[in-house]
């Protein structure tokens, strides 16, 4: 269930120290029907960073494995765990002729050993993902896991606000991956965590044209967010040093 209090604390701190920079999003599974908007196969883009423009501007979405076009998002959201045939050659330089390759790693060998490896595997803990803006959650919510589509100064406010409180150096991490699995996979791994990192992404050159090209997103468990909150009025943000960059935040 959702702290009504936390939501209103951080609308209240939010306004306070970035302006009107864009609110989050937040997501988390459910097997209950009702808690946000059905998708309709075929109704939004097929990749998902495309499909969350709308959840951005505060419509809440929720997905089940049908209403997710993209192989790849299925995956990354938990609803699948296959990848495509040939998927060696399509993230590296293809196979002439039959698939075109991204050239996102050198050969397939790398592929192969990246997937076996390298890329965890995430089983959706229910039927369906629920996406709502942070302001339009109720009650009844329970978000695991906030996504800000931030640009270069609210990134660094938030990568800095994350580290506040720990002595680790690494607490917020930018793994090789696709744009939906830097904000659902990766932060949602992190959920159980006993020192749970925030997660830069959307690198994906795949995923770039759904955003404004001076973005990139920061995404954390709700457990690592709401400590965030809790420090923000003793951390840099009510430093002089904090108010000239604020300045340029819109």
């Amino acid at each position: 269930m959702m702290d009504t209090s936390i939501k209103e604390k951080f609308l209240t701190l939010w306004k306070k120290y970035f302006n009107d920079a864009e609110l989050p999003i937040t997501f988390y599974y459910t097997d209950e029907e009702g808690h946000a908007e059905a998708v309709k196969p075929g109704s939004v883009p097929r990749c998902v960073i495309g499909a969350l423009a709308k959840a951005r501007k505060g419509q809440s979405l929720c997905f089940d494995v049908d209403a997710v076009g993209c192989p790849g998002g299925k995956r990354y959201l938990g609803f699948a765990d296959e990848i495509m045939p040939d998927f060696e050659y399509f993230l590296s330089y293809g196979i002439p002729g039959k698939l075109e390759g991204e050239r996102y790693k050198k050969s397939p060998e790398m592929v192969r050993d990246f997937m076996k490896n390298h890329s965890p595997v995430m089983k959706a803990p229910g039927r369906f993902i629920v996406f709502k803006r942070w302001d339009m959650l109720q009650q009844a919510d329970s978000p695991e896991v906030v996504i800000f589509f931030a640009r270069p100064d609210v990134l660094s406010g938030l990568y800095t606000l994350a580290s506040f409180d720990e002595t680790e150096q690494n607490m917020v991490i930018a793994p090789f991956g696709s744009g939906c699995s830097s904000i659902v996979q990766y932060p949602y791994l992190e959920v159980n965590s006993p020192n749970p990192k925030g997660v830069i992404g959307m690198f994906d050159v795949s995923a770039r044209p759904y955003v404004p090209d001076d973005m990139l997103t920061f995404a954390a468990p709700i457990s690592k967010f709401t400590r965030m909150i809790d420090n923000m009025e003793e951390s840099f943000l009510i430093t002089p040093s904090w108010a000239e960059v604020q300045k340029r935040i819109k």
